[in-house]
């Protein structure tokens, strides 16, 4: 859908990577700009997850992408770059702020260049403000932006989410705003600059909680029971069995006394849930008490209750819905071997994006896009040897092989 549009990407971590990789995903033809080293998550994975060495936290945002491997503090390096921006349609960076300014590649400098070019820079706080300079990194985030304070039960200490929420919540709103922008230069045929930033993105994750907290003065206590939040009614969290957990969501007081048989319940109406949600929520998370998971799972089936069970991943891998929307993919890596990741969340008539592009070695299409540029075998051998570019070719090293 997006073939024909062509990205340099000048990202590391995982806010910008996986952004672009969304681009990439849809047929943007990507090039990943790193150091000559590579990009930093190639030597780091979390768990210490590597597959034949190769970091399992690089395969998962950088497929169908090539790779150059340039040194841009050199004069011959910006100016491969400057090349490239000619015909370039996208620049996505998640740099500190001022970086790319000061290697000569900022917003104003590219657009000289290339004025139809859109360009999104992925920051902690924005490119601006008072925070500009401080580290922007999903955990910081969560803490900063209140998110921290909406889980847990009262007297827990403030709780994180276990994974990359604000992270991934970034990239979704960057690759949002490079489609938004690309339909707007087909009508205007204007560039122009996007911030997506992770204060932002968290506090858009927050949008009806804090919506709440803006228009009321107030937010209510986290409490002891089971209740997952401070925002919404009884039953509404994860409850203890007798002999496990299970998710309870919203359901109306009188049909739970009803089917519970619970005269304690039958004291409270719909109105209630809200203004006396911990009392009854104490109630029921003794009744949830009484049944196994299993026991639970049948009556409210039965009963059509809204509930989920609390799986691990190993319950989420064999999960049938899962399994059905073919949302985990397996295949093989040239380096890596075969391996299993998150595949494109969006269908397309029914289909994923496919796999065009493995994820690159370093800098294993540099030769390929400086010819492209027109440069010749001779200055490529020069500026290899004088290591403005690195070259790691899996041709090459199956040839010797």
């Amino acid at each position: 859908m997006l073939e024909g549009v062509k990205v340099l990407s000048f990202t590391h971590y995982m806010q910008g990577p996986s952004a672009v990789q969304m681009l990439a995903d849809n047929g943007a033809d990507v090039i990943k700009i790193e150091r000559r080293e590579g990009a930093y998550e190639r030597f780091w994975s979390g768990m210490d997850t590597y597959k034949n060495g190769v970091s399992v936290f690089f395969l998962l945002a950088n497929r169908n992408q090539r790779s150059l491997a340039i040194d841009l503090r050199s004069d011959e390096g910006r100016e491969v770059i400057y090349k490239l921006i000619k015909e370039t349609d996208v620049v996505v960076e998640n740099y500190r702020p001022g970086a790319m300014e000061r290697l000569g590649l900022g917003y104003e400098k590219l657009k000289e260049i290339n004025p139809r070019l859109i360009y999104c820079s992925c920051s902690g706080f924005g490119s601006d403000g008072p925070y500009v300079n401080n580290p922007g990194q999903d955990l910081l985030l969560q803490s900063l932006s209140g998110l921290m304070s909406l889980s847990g039960r009262k007297n827990d200490p403030p709780v994180p989410v276990g994974t990359a929420v604000v992270d991934q919540h970034g990239a979704v709103l960057a690759a949002f705003g490079v489609v938004t922008a690309l339909f707007n230069r087909e009508r205007t045929g204007k560039g122009c600059k996007i911030d997506s930033s992770l204060l932002n993105s968290a506090l858009d994750l927050q949008c009806e909680s804090l919506g709440y907290f803006l228009n009321k003065g107030e937010m209510w206590d986290r409490c002891a029971t089971g209740l997952a939040s401070r925002i919404h009614q009884s039953p509404y969290g994860v409850y203890k069995t007798k002999d496990g957990y299970l998710t309870v969501s919203n359901t109306p007081v009188e049909k739970l006394s009803e089917i519970l048989h619970s005269e304690p319940l039958s004291h409270y109406t719909s109105k209630d849930q809200m203004s006396k949600r911990e009392e009854i929520d104490l109630i029921f998370s003794e009744i949830m008490e009484t049944k196994t998971t299993e026991e639970w799972e049948k009556f409210f089936t039965e009963n059509k209750i809204w509930f989920a069970p609390v799986n691990t991943y190993e319950d989420v891998v064999k999960d049938p819905q899962v399994e059905w929307n073919r949302i985990i993919v397996k295949y093989d890596h040239p380096d890596a071997g075969e391996i299993r990741l998150v595949n494109h969340p969006l269908r397309f008539d029914g289909k994923a994006p496919g796999q065009r592009l493995p994820q690159p070695a370093i800098g294993e299409h540099s030769v390929e896009i400086l010819k492209h540029l027109g440069y010749s075998n001779e200055k490529i051998e020069e500026m290899l040897n004088e290591k403005v570019i690195v070259s790691n070719s899996r041709k090459a090293k199956n040839d010797q092989a």
